[in-house]
Parts: C-alpha cells; structure tokens; sequence
C-alpha cells in the first residue's frame, strides 16, 4: 500500500508523525520517500537523529502550512499526504484564536489547494472529537478543517485524489495528556484533579495508526473515520498511577467538557458501521450514504443518539490503565 509511494507528513516531528515513520521503515522498506513538513528546526534536529536520511528515504523540510509557497515546494511529486500540523492545546487557542484559525484553519485551506495543484492521490487530515458539537476554538477550528475536507472531495471534477478524515479521542499517554502530568505529580504525592466526574475517549499510538491504514486502503473520500474507542475517568487514571496521593481538585480548565462526543446525534442520521470502526457518510457528494452500505455491508448506527465517552459501554479499568501504561508510556 505504502511501498513505491512518496508521502508528506504535515507536523511530522509530533508523535505520531515519529511513530507512524517509524511504522512505515518496518512494514514498508520499498517507501520510496518520507518528507517530514514542520516549523521547528530543533525538532526536526532531533528526530533526524533516530531517522537519518543518510540511512532512510527521509526528507526534513522547513515549512508551515501558513505558506502555500513552501508547501507547492514540499509537494512535488507527493502522492499521499498526511496532515497533522494544527494548533491543538485547547487552552492557547482560547487565548490567541485568530493564530487557532491561521493555522487549524487557512492552513489546511492551503494544504488543500496545493494538493488538488500538485495532482496528489490522497490527502487525509488528523481530527479531534472536540469538533464535535464544539465549545472551544480548538474544537471550533477542527470542525471547520473537516467541512473544508469534505467539500473539497466534491470538487476533485474528475481528478484522481481523495480528501478524508480521521477524528478520534486521546492518544493514551501522548505529550500534554494527563498520564504524563499525572505521573511527574505522583512524586509530591498530589494530583490536580479538575473534575471527578471527566470521562475521555482514548486510543493507543498503535490504533491511531491502523485507523489510518485503513482511511489509506479503504476510504472513499468525502468521509470522516472514527475508532470504536474505550473511555477512561479521571479517577481511574488517578488511581492507577498514585493510589496512596491525595488528590486537590481545582475544576475545568477553560472552555473544557467533562465529557466528549465523538458523533452527536445528529450525526448519527449519517453514520455507519464496519469493521470496527464508525464512518460519517457526507450528506452530499461523489457518493452517498445507502450506495456505501450496499457495497462495504456497513450497518446503520442508532438513529438520533449520540455517541460520548460518558456513555460508553467499553470503560478501561484500574487495571487496564496500569498494562496501557506499562505498555504504551514506560516501555518508550
């Protein structure tokens, strides 16, 4: 799927950029190349040092998704796109918007643009749950990302590319999640709990890559791909990382849910079932709805309700959360 094929990572130097290169030089050694697209040399600097192109078809070029220039530059030749670049702590968006909307927003308009001029096959852009039913900027501009995205798979007129989406929940452990806040505060023997009751949606490295693959080998264009994810309290993380702390509770942050949708119920009138997964139909396009069923054997989900991490039927427990993080945080 991926071998002979060149592909550009958008915010390449994050996590998931390092894990999912790191996945493509094992399962694909024929990839003829990587170019990894950022904004920080430093970063970069680093990584080249566990991905060397001296050894790897790997490219590090400069660049932010603001300029359209340096991404037609990137973009020669690319045949599959990755965007992961945004602006996504919840809080500096709140406080600096119109920087969340150059970025998160005009950003991925260029990145858009530029892929339908350089006649890329496939372009698939990294969403966030808190796009659904937003109440912050983060979310807000996520949203708009995925309605740029779908409407732009209406306009290929012919053209050999596809536009889709992939909107999940936390990745277990990531940079700036509470794991690793958690367990820097285990050693005071106090934790900073902003609410009890917070329930969130999380999914491993591992699986966040695999929802990829399979936007890579079976998406359509014009979709948004969601993960069957399980849910976790803040107590239980708590918990299984410092049961013998106390705990201060200090309330929400700034435009913050206790909970997240990762589809609200009027999605639900647009959303299927396959394959351990949920797919948002686009309510006008190339294809619809009943045409997707028929040919992929996807089921309707319940009609007018929603899916949220408070309501989840699959919760992680104590336990769960001790392996996930043996697993997923301490072993790398």
């Amino acid at each position: 799927m991926l071998n002979t094929k060149q592909i550009l990572i958008t915010g390449g130097t994050g996590s998931f950029g390092h894990a999912f290169v790191a996945y493509i030089l094992k399962h694909y050694k024929e990839v003829k190349r990587i170019v990894i697209f950022s904004r920080d040399e430093q970063k970069q600097f680093e990584m080249a040092k566990a991905f060397s192109p001296s050894y790897y078809p790997i490219e590090y070029i400069l660049g932010d998704v603001r300029d359209k220039v340096q991404l037609y530059r990137a973009m020669k030749h690319i045949d599959i796109v990755i965007h992961s670049a945004a602006m996504k702590h919840v809080g500096a968006s709140e406080q600096n918007p119109m920087e969340c909307v150059k970025t998160n927003i005009l950003g991925s308009q260029n990145l858009i643009d530029v892929a339908f001029e350089r006649e890329v096959k496939q372009v698939i852009a990294l969403s966030t749950d808190k796009s659904a039913n937003p109440i912050n900027v983060y979310g807000a501009s996520k949203l708009i990302l995925e309605k740029l995205f779908i409407e732009a798979d209406t306009k290929k007129r012919g053209q050999e590319i596809q536009f889709s989406v992939l909107r999940y929940g936390n990745i277990f452990g990531s940079k700036g999640s509470v794991i690793p806040f958690f367990m820097k505060q285990k050693a005071k023997g106090i934790l900073s709990i902003t609410d009890e009751n917070m329930t969130r949606f999380s999914i491993t490295m591992q699986e966040s890559i695999d929802l990829l693959l399979f936007a890579l080998s079976k998406g359509w264009g014009g979709e948004i791909i969601m993960p069957k994810a399980p849910s976790y309290n803040i107590m239980d993380i708590a918990k299984a990382i410092a049961p013998k702390a106390k705990y201060e509770m200090i309330g929400t942050r700034q435009a913050e849910k206790l909970d997240e949708l990762m589809y609200s119920a009027l999605e639900s009138y647009h959303t299927v079932e396959r394959e351990g997964v949920y797919v948002l139909c686009p309510s006008h396009g190339v294809w619809d709805k009943e045409e997707y069923i028929t040919q992929t054997n996807a089921i309707m989900v319940e009609k007018g309700l929603e899916y949220n991490s408070k309501d989840n039927e699959d919760f992680l427990s104590i336990e769960e959360i001790r392996q996930l993080i043996k697993e997923e945080v301490i072993s790398k």
